[in-house]
């Protein structure tokens, strides 16, 4: 996984782009009717309901955009929020708070909507010992924020990207020549470059399970597209060898059945791919 500097780049990186891309040299309607030092008040409301998240994410953009705004936190992220609650007020000069709105509000409404669907794999999860992970079908630019929103809805991060993980899939192994070859290949890879990064291979049938084990070093199988009957005899397979990931397809009518197989993570791109934005306002006080 990416260390906390690297993540903490992502972020700002995020934020100094969205600025760039939405004002641009200047947000010339705040500029037009209001003075430069005219101060105001604004509260960030909710008019859904779910869990909340993007709290700390808005914070740094108003630091970013005037490090003289104050920020009044009522609710903190991962909190359950129905329609009317405040989550915070922010204070300072109108023209600041204004330039931030958009970004603050798009963020933690995609942010929210997120840590919300996460929240809800969870909670169908509980008793069984399985986690939840996201992937990375995350829209592109804003993966930090999609994957710190799983986080606060209580999942856990799958790797960040390409370079954090070695994940062997159907398509490198078919390319590599076949699973022990793929294998060996990256196991050299990694000594030759010095690097140290765990393996996860992906597994199409039971036999390719064996074949994966009979080769070792691996740190988790994927266990892709399998049936529950097959998906038990896998994790009975594996055993204690390494861990175990089941994914495609799984939804919520589904999920707890895998899980009930006794798979240590269950992988889904729906957390990030399809959710629907939480409805939040900035309002003038």
């Amino acid at each position: 996984m990416i260390s906390d500097a690297q993540f903490n780049k992502e972020i700002q990186g995020i934020i100094e782009n969205a600025i760039r891309e939405d004002v641009g040299d200047g947000d010339h309607s705040s500029l037009a009717c209001i003075p430069h030092e005219a101060k105001g008040k604004a509260k960030l409301l909710v008019k859904d309901e779910g869990v909340i998240a993007g709290v700390e994410f808005a914070k740094k953009v108003f630091s970013y955009v005037d490090d003289q705004l104050e920020i009044e936190t009522l609710i903190e992220d991962g909190s359950l929020v129905k329609y009317g609650d405040i989550v915070f007020y922010v204070n300072g000069r109108s023209q600041s708070i204004l330039k931030a709105e958009r970004l603050v509000l798009n963020a933690m409404q995609r942010m929210s909507a997120i840590a919300t669907k996460t929240n809800f794999f969870v909670e169908l999860l509980k008793g069984t010992g399985t986690k939840i992970l996201d992937t990375r079908k995350t829209t592109p630019g804003i993966r930090a924020l999609e994957k710190w929103a799983v986080k606060i809805g209580g999942g856990e991060n799958h790797r960040f990207a390409l370079y954090d993980m070695i994940m062997l899939k159907d398509n490198h192994i078919d390319f590599a020549g076949g699973i022990t070859n793929a294998i060996a290949k990256t196991k050299k890879y990694l000594k030759d470059t010095d690097r140290d990064l765990k393996i996860i291979v992906e597994a199409r049938n039971l036999d390719e399970i064996r074949e994966i084990l009979k080769s070792g070093g691996v740190y988790r199988i994927l266990i892709d597209n399998f049936n529950y009957e097959d998906t038990r005899k896998a994790v009975s397979l594996i055993g204690d060898a390494c861990l175990t990931e089941s994914s495609g397809g799984i939804n919520e009518d589904t999920i707890r059945k895998y899980a009930e197989c006794g798979v240590d993570y269950i992988s889904s791109g729906a957390l990030t791919h399809s959710v629907y934005n939480m409805d939040l306002s900035l309002k003038a006080v």
